[in-house]
């Protein structure tokens, strides 16, 4: 192909990789109705790297919304269904006798993937839990005492059931703090179901994106561009502050036995970026660490059973942090 007649955008365009990311939204609308700030919550965490916790009731779409937004990006995605009796092997694989070579060989697990899907996290205990802690901070699997690199990008998207649901785990506060956001589902509003239901009466099955409509608007290359351009978005000395008194001020908190770590106030930092690179700024503003505090650390504070008991939840207490915190000018 002649390349002066060729009008697509170059490839490593910051310009056009933000395009193609916020095309992701309308394209999981074809599978997902009413999800946005959850499919937002998904790009910032690829953009920073990381991993999500998505919490809801059973069939409020988490496993749809995870596939859908593997097909729009073009990645290679597994799941891996969370029982009591799953095996730590069970996700990151193992050592196999080959009867014909008289050798081992490392039959890689699921876990290596672009996009897995630790699909009800919390029905697993601890241990197995824990198998994901290497894969998620170090993206790699060590076996026998041999370290194999994960592929990149990757994401581990977990999803569970609320804590007080039967048969569940809560997850150890280790793993909790290496997801980068964690995603509450809500249930959908009375429109939104009555979208639900009506696709599926004109035939729409959960199981066949393709026949939905679904296709890949976006790729590895958008997402790496991606990637670069949030690395050198802009932040002033007085974002860094607000971001280091947010979290300090959580641990000062009356309600809580357990505040905001160092880590995630460098978490807070980098959604942030994301954020307000996908907002099409190249600098940060206070409004954006507002925007992605809640998911960011509701997941990484402790609140006192006294706290509980009388409703506080770690919404509220973010909430009024950021009420008292003074905003940089």
């Amino acid at each position: 192909m002649d390349p002066t007649t060729d009008n697509a955008a170059p490839t490593g365009d910051p310009a056009a990789a933000r395009a193609a990311l916020e095309a992701l939204r309308a394209e999981i609308a074809k599978a997902v109705v009413g999800q946005d700030p959850a499919v937002t919550g998904l790009v910032v965490a690829l953009l920073c790297r990381g991993h999500v916790l998505l919490e809801g009731v059973p069939g409020v779409a988490k496993t749809l919304l995870i596939r859908s937004l593997a097909a729009a990006l073009e990645l290679d995605t597994k799941r891996v269904q969370f029982t009591p009796d799953l095996m730590p092997s069970d996700v990151t694989g193992s050592l196999v006798y080959d009867a014909r070579t008289a050798e081992f060989s490392f039959q890689p697990g699921p876990v290596f993937t672009n996009l897995l899907l630790a699909d009800e996290i919390n029905r697993t205990p601890p241990k197995t839990q824990s198998s994901l802690l290497e894969a998620m901070e170090e993206r790699q699997v060590t076996v026998d005492g041999t370290p194999r690199a994960l592929p990149d990008p990757f994401l581990v998207a977990a999803t569970q059931n609320p804590v007080e649901y039967e048969g569940t785990y809560p997850l150890p506060e280790a793993q909790l703090d290496r997801f980068l956001l964690k995603l509450t589902i809500p249930l959908p509003s009375r429109q939104d179901e009555i979208d639900v239901l009506t696709r599926h009466a004109e035939g729409f099955d959960p199981r066949d994106l393709r026949a939905a409509g679904v296709r890949p608007v976006a790729t590895a290359a958008d997402l790496e561009a991606a990637r670069r351009a949030v690395a050198a978005t802009t932040v002033s000395p007085e974002i860094t502050a607000y971001v280091v008194d947010i979290c300090r001020a959580t641990r000062e908190s009356p309600s809580l036995t357990l505040g905001i770590s160092p880590r995630g106030a460098t978490a807070l930092l980098a959604t942030a970026r994301a954020w307000a690179w996908l907002t099409g700024r190249d600098y940060v503003i206070p409004d954006d660490v507002k925007a992605l505090a809640l998911p960011t650390l509701r997941h990484r504070i402790q609140l006192r059973p006294e706290a509980e008991m009388e409703g506080v939840t770690a919404d509220s207490v973010i909430t009024a942090v950021l009420s008292h915190v003074p905003v940089p000018r």
